[in-house]
């Protein structure tokens, strides 16, 4: 992989409804249409949705597992990475993806919020956290995207 290859995170509770996994599919396949690669938590709710649209817009997955065996992956996860740290796993996370999309979620989503933050990285919130004014907050899937390419310049 060529260091000039951006990850884009997205980040989310690995439960949702209907209305938020089609958000999270939308916010994949927009990814995946940048020529990004798509990194998540790689588990089921936003990140399975988040994967499935990069996957349907012929985009690559990488899935930085809670646990320590890969078929925990989603199945439109490509790279599996077994990490067996549990939610510890969302400082690397935050870490690898050049930035987060945070798709609703829950306080997990938050701590991926905070390190990203912490480690100077750029977030928007698609109908997830509003704490931080700084933090732009879309309503749509195509805005999230556009905000976030828009950060990252």
């Amino acid at each position: 992989m060529s260091s000039s290859m951006k990850l884009f995170g997205v980040i989310g509770a690995s439960h949702c409804s209907p209305e938020i996994y089609e958000l999270a599919r939308q916010v994949g396949n927009a990814i995946a249409k940048t020529n990004a690669m798509l990194v998540c938590g790689g588990l089921g709710g936003v990140m399975e949705a988040a994967c499935r649209g990069a996957k349907e817009a012929g985009g690559l997955t990488i899935g930085i597992l809670p646990g320590t065996d890969k078929s925990e992956a989603n199945a439109y996860v490509d790279i599996p990475i077994v990490t067996g740290i549990r939610d510890a796993r969302n400082t690397i996370i935050a870490r690898t993806a050049d930035g987060l999309i945070a798709v609703s979620g829950e306080y997990g989503t938050l701590s991926e919020i905070a390190f990203a933050k912490k480690f100077g990285k750029p977030v928007v919130c698609l109908r997830s956290w509003s704490f931080d004014s700084t933090i732009p907050q879309a309503d749509e899937a195509e805005q999230a995207v556009a905000f976030f390419l828009g950060l990252l310049k």
